[in-house]
């Protein structure tokens, strides 16, 4: 706490029969400033979450040429062409346009008719990766609904035979 100490006396400046005035000079004690401010400190240190980094894991293949073998009828293909039209198709037959909110509602209804499937992300180079991101969402989302343990899918780019499938911008 602060403290008062008495100094020594005045001087008289030559008038005599006048009591001199005492200075009282004032002590701060710092102290319990520094105590609240290391208080102060750690509380905010051990209050405040730092911002975790958004991670997704993704496993990649041990060998980038190793070719795994699937059924026609167990893969379901959507393209993202570079203006970010999604097409979808299961198999062989023609790709079918939908909108991004008729995406959760496609995959949901064929995983529901074949457990099994593999999803394979065929993305043009030109499209935003936000894009990828927002299916590979919507398809955790359907896994998570359907209590799917198992994800399976693949990313890969357009190749010459996609744009013929879909057609140009």
């Amino acid at each position: 706490m602060g403290g008062m100490v008495a100094s020594g006396g005045g001087r008289g400046h030559g008038k005599k029969g006048k009591k001199a005035i005492k200075r009282v000079g004032v002590v701060m004690d710092m102290t319990p400033m520094v105590d609240v401010a290391f208080l102060l400190l750690t509380f905010f240190m051990l209050s405040t979450t730092l911002a975790q980094p958004q991670v997704m894991e993704i496993s990649l293949p041990p060998d980038s040429k190793a070719n795994i073998e699937i059924g026609e009828s167990n893969l379901l293909t959507i393209r993202v062409r570079g203006d970010e039209a999604m097409f979808w198709n299961r198999g062989t037959e023609p790709p079918t346009k939908i909108e991004s909110k008729e995406l959760g509602g496609v995959l949901e209804a064929r995983l529901r008719e074949n457990p099994k499937i593999a999803t394979l992300i065929k993305i043009d180079r030109e499209a935003k990766y936000q894009k990828l991101v927002d299916i590979i969402d919507e398809l955790n989302l359907v896994l998570g609904r359907l209590g799917s343990s198992e994800k399976r899918f693949s990313i890969v780019t357009f190749d010459s035979t996609d744009m013929p499938l879909i057609g140009s911008m």
